[in-house]
């Protein structure tokens, strides 16, 4: 069992927890008995973390099998977890990759994300479009890491269930879309439409801004149309998540 602080397994999952290491390495962290129980088959499981007291009341002879394992105190697996509560169980998993292109079809649907900068926005959009059927997720550069663990933990688990695509250019996201027929829709004030005049069992896509500023005058001009939500209650604006599940679940209506 690890108890030092200073042991090179411990420095290296608590390095993880900065981006730069992140990617440099190629890893993330899954934590927490619910969503190491969600990773699929297709994901490399580098290393199991076990805290004492997890190991104490659990089994853990199966995850020998998937990856190497260690029990670490459960000081230590405090330090390491992100989580008030931790649950004395994380994976160190390589990260997930899925091409634009291989997820592009004619009469897809799709959220396309530009600066979307707050976990919890993010990580409960991925969750809705996973819910809504969507065929992808698309961040473009400068949005927040996916693999941070506050977006992580908002998915609930769904990261591992629908195509995201990271750092995306959104020139080239556009075009491929537009050669294959898919409509791409800005979330904006200045829409003249509603989401409900829309035709939306056919290829789609929303884009939606940043939290702040909303999406910048490149990014809607790439879109086909501006579209708005209505707000009767003149509210300035909505949640990003929350006006990227109001789209969803209307292009969701229409398909039933």
């Amino acid at each position: 069992m690890i108890e030092s602080a200073h042991n090179r397994l411990i420095k290296d999952i608590k390095a993880l927890a900065d981006k730069k290491n992140r990617d440099r390495e190629g890893l993330f962290i899954a934590d927490g008995a619910r969503f190491v129980s969600e990773i699929p088959e297709n994901v490399k499981i580098v290393k199991m973390i076990f805290s004492e007291s997890y190991v104490e009341k659990n089994d853990i002879d199966g995850y020998f099998k998937k990856a190497e394992c260690a029990v670490i105190s459960d000081r230590l697996f405090s330090s390491l977890s992100d989580t008030k509560n931790p649950q004395g169980i994380m994976a160190v998993c390589k990260k997930m990759k899925s091409d634009i292109k291989n997820i592009i079809k004619k009469n897809g649907f799709y959220i396309i994300a530009e600066e979307m900068n707050d976990p919890g926005n993010l990580g409960t959009v991925i969750r809705t479009a996973h819910a809504a059927g969507a065929d992808g997720v698309i961040l473009s550069k400068g949005s927040v890491d996916l693999y941070n663990q506050k977006v992580l933990r908002s998915t609930m688990g769904s990261v591992f269930k629908i195509p995201i695509i990271t750092d995306a250019g959104l020139e080239d996201v556009c075009a491929l879309m537009k050669k294959s027929g898919i409509k791409i829709y800005a979330a904006h004030l200045r829409g003249k439409k509603y989401p409900y005049d829309l035709d939306l069992k056919k290829g789609c896509a929303f884009m939606l801004g940043n939290e702040a500023r909303g999406l910048s005058d490149r990014a809607s001009q790439l879109c086909d149309e501006l579209v708005r939500i209505p707000m009767p209650g003149r509210a300035e604006s909505l949640n990003a998540s929350v006006a990227a599940a109001v789209l969803m679940y209307e292009t969701v209506r229409q398909r039933l």
